[in-house]
């Protein structure tokens, strides 16, 4: 065992043994560890747990003790880190304890403390991961969280998403509407080469010219595969906020399967992005094969289909049956992308071996935003 996890297991008795981490990353997972497991300490008796007067200076949350009270959302932030610095089945471990051995279940059991919360992303991850163990008191102001997360960014994605999606630049055509995105450099120099000014040797700009917009509408399947697993909420919520958006477009037919070692397919909740999260459940053990098996079933037109999957590529089954199911797809004419994200920061954590695998088979892999996986679709449809 290495030093740095002999003093995650020792906790704040290894400082006068062992030196201390030498990466900025080491120093945030011990702290995320003793904000939970320091509890331990409260009452015991050790003098960095006492003040002056030889009382406890603990924060009245150890075993047994007071809630979480006003200091929820530094749970939530708490949550997160840990999400963010170890694997998946630390990470359900940790939580757990924090729920059963610690005491921290306002956040899951009490309406009250979820009504204070200011509604987040970060906040909405915590509860869906957690969604296992909500008090059913509490369901109507989940609800109410996860509309408003929902809500705020579908506004903001979904004028990117459109715009990307509903229709290609015409190259020979122009438009009398305005919009940089279609602006036409030439057919501007061209239009406007009678206005140059050889004193000032500058061109007049009358007549800008911008692409007019090829609104021809092609049926494409687009099948979105979602890992379930809990280090993928947040590409979770997202895919829920896409697929919403992309039903409302009536040149695709969209289906939504969910997966973890089963295969749920969402398709009639994909227009309802706040009911489809409410339904799935994360965590759980992987097998993409089977999920990316139920696309090969589902597509009803290879050459007119896309099957978006979006994973960490932690396999929980043989490699072997997940490639041979993604070549069958490739050979069949179907276009397949392999997302080891799908959030606002495209910052993926993914079996990076597995991925170059499917990259092997044909399959792209990539980690993109919602808007940009609109502009790959839209490349991908335009064709």
């Amino acid at each position: 065992m290495t030093t740095d996890r002999w003093r995650l297991v020792l906790g704040r008795y290894a400082d006068q043994r062992l030196p201390a981490p030498t990466d900025a990353q080491g120093l945030r997972r011990e702290e995320a560890l003793d904000y939970l497991y320091g509890r331990e300490y409260a009452g015991r008796g050790s003098r960095e747990d006492r003040g002056d007067d030889g009382r406890d200076e603990g924060d009245g949350s150890g075993p047994g003790a007071g809630g979480l009270g006003p200091s929820a959302p530094r749970v939530v932030d708490w949550l997160g880190q840990v999400r963010d610095l170890f694997p998946t089945e630390t990470v359900e471990v940790v939580e757990r304890h924090a729920l059963d051995r610690y005491g921290l279940t306002e956040l899951v059991s009490d309406p009250e403390v979820l009504a204070r919360m200011e509604p987040s992303q970060e906040l909405l991850a915590t509860l869906l991961t957690l969604k296992g163990r909500l008090d059913p008191r509490v369901l109507g102001e989940v609800r109410r969280i996860v509309r408003t997360v929902v809500d705020d960014l579908r506004r903001r994605l979904e004028s990117e998403v459109r715009r990307s999606l509903t229709g290609r630049l015409h190259q020979h055509r122009h438009s009398p509407v305005p919009l940089s995105t279609a602006f036409d450099p030439r057919g501007t120099v061209r239009a406007n080469l009678r206005h140059w000014d050889a004193d000032r040797q500058q061109l007049v700009v009358s007549q800008p010219r911008f692409f007019e917009r090829n609104t021809r509408r092609i049926p494409w399947e687009v099948v979105l595969l979602v890992d379930q697993s809990g280090s993928m909420v947040d590409s979770v919520v997202h895919a829920a906020v896409t697929a919403g958006i992309l039903s409302g477009l009536p040149a695709y037919r969209v289906r939504l399967v969910a997966f973890d070692t089963s295969v749920v397919d969402l398709t009639d909740l994909a227009d309802d992005p706040v009911e489809l999260l409410m339904t799935v459940q994360l965590g759980g053990g992987t097998d993409i094969a089977q999920a990316v098996r139920y696309a090969e079933q589902v597509v009803e037109q290879p050459h007119r289909a896309v099957v978006v999957l979006v994973s960490d590529f932690c396999e929980g089954g043989p490699p072997s049956v997940l490639l041979a199911a993604v070549r069958r797809l490739v050979e069949a004419g179907t276009t397949t992308i392999g997302l080891a994200a799908l959030d606002g920061s495209a910052h993926p954590f993914h079996d990076r071996q597995m991925a170059a695998a499917l990259a092997d088979v044909g399959m792209e892999v990539a980690a993109l935003t919602p808007g940009r996986l609109a502009e790959w679709l839209a490349e991908v449809t335009a064709r």
